[in-house]
């Protein structure tokens, strides 16, 4: 299938998949991971209403979205350094992957200097994963205080990525760990929005969906295999 084929496949399944949760299907955005494809897919996917993207790499983000150009709103998914904060914040509207205080603080810094108010969404790592980035559920109170209280950031919600399975429904469990995670931090934090939930990826966001995902991040079902 052509690349537009795949994406609106996708979005028949995510659609789908808010109707068989009760869910407005409106409430779930895509975010479509463009990682190691060229400027040209991103175009394809722009062209064929596709207006949120995901990259997982700051060098590489830098020669990619100049040259796509303007119209789509970008979201950094990947590990970021602090000493890459300054241009996340020139390139990305959004950094889904704050899980610790130094890079909040970098990001915050570079956000008050270039007069922009970031969005940030803290990773947690549900599975507990040690070869996985992302805070503990201990840990994300006092992180997401630390973030509310910075200028120049705005706490939008929380970011996973489970434990890998052959069956999507096993992660279930770990999906909602993050969304009963999120409304204990909206009690806490009320001046903070805290309504993204950022889960799901090619193989299990009809499962993430299920448990309230907002935004799903799916590259493979879209670009074609890395």
């Amino acid at each position: 299938m052509s690349l537009s084929e795949n994406l609106e496949a996708v979005r028949r399944r995510i659609n789908d998949a808010a109707i068989a949760a009760g869910r407005d299907p409106h409430e779930v955005r895509l975010v479509a991971v463009s990682k190691t494809k060229p400027a040209a897919a991103v175009r394809e996917a722009l062209n064929a209403g596709q207006t949120l993207f995901g990259e997982n790499y700051i060098q590489e983000s830098q020669a990619k979205i100049p040259e796509v150009g303007p119209g789509p709103a970008w979201h950094f998914i990947g590990h970021l350094q602090s000493n890459k904060a300054k241009v996340a914040v020139e390139l990305f509207d959004v950094v889904q992957t704050v899980d610790r205080v130094k890079i909040a603080g970098a990001l915050s810094r570079h956000a008050v200097e270039q007069g922009k108010a970031m969005g940030v969404l803290l990773q947690v790592n549900v599975g507990q994963e040690p070869q996985k980035a992302g805070c503990s559920e201990a840990e994300a109170p006092a992180l997401a205080q630390a973030v509310a209280n910075l200028p120049g950031l705005k706490l939008l919600g929380l970011m996973t990525m489970p434990p890998f399975f052959d069956e999507p429904e096993r992660a279930r469990p770990y999906f909602a760990a993050l969304r009963q995670a999120a409304r204990r931090l909206a009690r806490d934090l009320p001046d903070q929005s805290m309504a993204e939930l950022s889960m799901g990826m090619s193989g299990d966001f009809e499962a993430a969906i299920a448990e309230g995902a907002t935004l799903v991040r799916v590259g493979t079902a879209i670009f074609g295999a890395r």
